[in-house]
């Protein structure tokens, strides 16, 4: 039990504590930072600035954890955040006021194209970068058919709550989020949900012999990440009141891997962390924030984001961890150190 608390403690330490450090540099950049100020019955403020354009990813993470603990990637994830803004605008547009109706036809569209990821993968067996991949280019496509090539605009102010309302104090997006990874926590570890998903993601051929039904969990957790999607889709229409089929979660999937990633999580599959997940989606929001700050210009942010990618999996790897730790207690050959050689003594002694 105490080694699986330590191996617990590790695992949220590195996350907390890149998080914090780059608090810290922004502290040290711009000093009102930390200023919150409450006004109008909501907060304001860097962090909740922070908070709030860091939901979508956010959400987007809570599914895609889900998704790499079964060994498996969803890169059409930005595309179905444009389907699902893409079908609520176009009711809007039709005169639909009902908000249930517009929220349901976005959260459909979106679970329809988590059932087609997951046909592909769980019952196809196609490989997941492969499977995502097609709706990650066609989704876009579909969008814009729904949009007839244009940037749709609408004025509905219940929707437009999801993405610029408040709800005691905090942005809503960020309520949403509670929401959504306290829902999705309760199945994955109130029930026996999580364990088979990390079994499937971790030994799928154990998995099977034990009767566990990976083609019927790989569909669920691609649909949970689709409905995730759909909703984060719903949240960024919300914000500027309109669809961009174009631009609507462009590269949010290289977000939402790095989040997970930075988590802790293993692309190889097995255990995850939604919490840990969500604390890399803020840690990717703050870097954004940090470059911003820094006075680096924001054309280099996908080349950081590539770059930490790449240190996050260097230091995953085992080999690389092995190799560290050779370098680390290797110690240089000095002459004063080198061993005597006693038997040549004997010999140079009796000659």
């Amino acid at each position: 039990m105490n080694i699986n608390h330590h191996q617990n403690l590790r695992r949220y330490l590195w996350p907390c504590a890149g998080f914090l450090v780059l608090l810290i540099i922004n502290a040290i950049i711009a000093p009102e930072f930390f200023q919150i100020e409450f006004k109008d019955g909501r907060f304001y403020g860097s962090l909740i600035d922070v908070l709030n354009r860091a939901a979508p990813v956010a959400l987007l993470a809570i599914g895609m954890s889900l998704v790499i603990a079964t060994a498996g990637v969803d890169l059409s994830v930005g595309s179905i955040m444009a389907i699902a803004g893409a079908v609520s605008a176009y009711y809007i547009t039709k005169g639909v006021d009902n908000l249930a109706l517009i929220i349901g036809a976005g959260l459909i569209a979106g679970l329809i194209a988590g059932i087609v990821n997951g046909f592909l993968v769980g019952y196809m067996s196609i490989q997941p970068i492969v499977a995502t991949l097609i709706l990650m280019v066609a989704g876009r496509g579909i969008a814009q058919l729904i949009n007839e090539g244009q940037i749709v605009t609408f004025d509905h102010t219940g929707f437009a709550f999801l993405g610029t309302g408040s709800f005691l104090g905090l942005p809503f997006p960020v309520v949403l989020v509670i929401i959504t990874f306290a829902i999705v926590q309760l199945l994955t570890r109130r029930t026996a949900l999580g364990l088979y998903i990390e079994a499937v993601g971790a030994n799928p051929s154990a998995s099977h012999y034990m009767g566990l039904n990976a083609k019927a969990i790989k569909m669920s957790v691609y649909c949970v990440a689709a409905l995730c999607a759909a909703l984060a889709g719903m949240i960024a229409a919300a914000d500027i009141r309109g669809s961009d089929a174009n631009n609507a979660g462009l590269w949010l999937e290289l977000d939402a891997i790095l989040a997970v990633v930075i988590g802790g999580a293993s692309l190889m599959g097995g255990r995850f962390s939604i919490l840990l997940a969500i604390i890399g989606a803020l840690i990717i929001q703050t870097l954004t924030v940090t470059i911003i700050l820094s006075g680096i210009p924001p054309k280099f942010n996908l080349l950081i984001k590539a770059s930490a990618i790449i240190l996050v999996l260097l230091l995953q790897s085992p080999l690389f961890q092995k190799q560290l730790a050779q370098l680390k207690f290797r110690k240089p050959a000095s002459s004063n150190n080198a061993p005597i050689n006693t038997e040549n003594n004997k010999e140079v002694k009796n000659a």
